[in-house]
């Protein structure tokens, strides 16, 4: 038995997370209906709103502001469409009992797509930097830069979990439909496309209902714009989102199982 056991090759945990995340990335990268729409549409919503349209009034300037909401926009999308269509689509084709079936540790299927999410959001930040500086013209100190893709990064993690309460529910054709029916409404409600102060009073009332209006400003308070609550606030509402929409996709695994 020890002999047996000498002769196995030794399974190093770090590489398998490393490899399984590595592969959700480029199956979702070589999917041209997520990767396109996820990657490019916040550039570009950011190049024609806030640098053909840039203009500033009062402590509101549209280049900073934008950079801010758009960047929450954008990463929204891995965390939604990521883990609620293609969890929708695995549970639906068996993969998930497949994946359960595997010797692998268990957390390794939900780990990779939380590094998918991750890295897809630190690209957005780069695009939208990178436009933001070129030709937006914002100059920002190093901390703010710094806080403002700390802030995005661990943004993914609410919507991840509504994006897993949404893919153990839906079926695989269902899931699109019912994340844009979420993620469209919930930006513009949020001040995402657009400041709150411009919108009518009833959508201002609303807005801290939706955890993308929490993230949003804690973007926002990374670059120096307008704020509203404290940062502790809107922190604890992100991880109260998080956990409960966890508890429930846990269930909805458990069921599934």
């Amino acid at each position: 038995m020890n002999a047996i056991a000498q002769a196995l090759p030794r399974v190093s945990l770090p590489r398998i997370y490393a490899l399984e995340s590595k592969h959700e990335f480029l199956r979702l990268l070589r999917a041209p209906a997520f990767a396109v729409p996820t990657l490019m549409f916040p550039p570009m919503f950011y190049l024609l709103f806030a640098v053909l349209f840039a203009g500033n009034r009062g402590d509101y300037h549209a280049n900073v502001y934008l950079l801010a909401t758009y960047g929450v926009f954008g990463v929204m999308a891995p965390g939604l469409f990521g883990f609620g269509v293609s969890v929708a689509l695995d549970r639906e084709r068996g993969w998930l009992k497949l994946k359960s079936a595997q010797p692998m540790p268990p957390g390794a299927y939900l780990a990779s797509k939380l590094a998918m999410a991750m890295l897809f959001a630190a690209i957005i930040f780069t695009l939208l930097a990178v436009l933001a500086t070129t030709i937006g013209g914002v100059r920002l100190p190093a901390a703010s830069w710094a806080t403002l893709l700390a802030v995005e990064i661990f943004g993914v993690l609410p919507f991840c979990a509504i994006g897993l309460s949404i893919g153990t529910t839906v079926n695989g054709q269902a899931a699109p439909a019912v994340i844009n029916l979420i993620y469209l409404p919930m930006s513009f409600l949020s001040g995402l496309w657009m400041p709150l102060s411009i919108l009518p009073a009833a959508v201002h009332g609303i807005a801290p209902l939706w955890p993308a209006y929490h993230l949003g400003q804690l973007a926002l308070a990374a670059v120096g714009q307008g704020t509203e609550g404290s940062a502790l606030q809107h922190v604890v509402a992100l991880l109260g989102v998080t956990v409960a929409f966890l508890f429930f996709a846990r269930r909805r695994l458990a069921r599934n199982a």
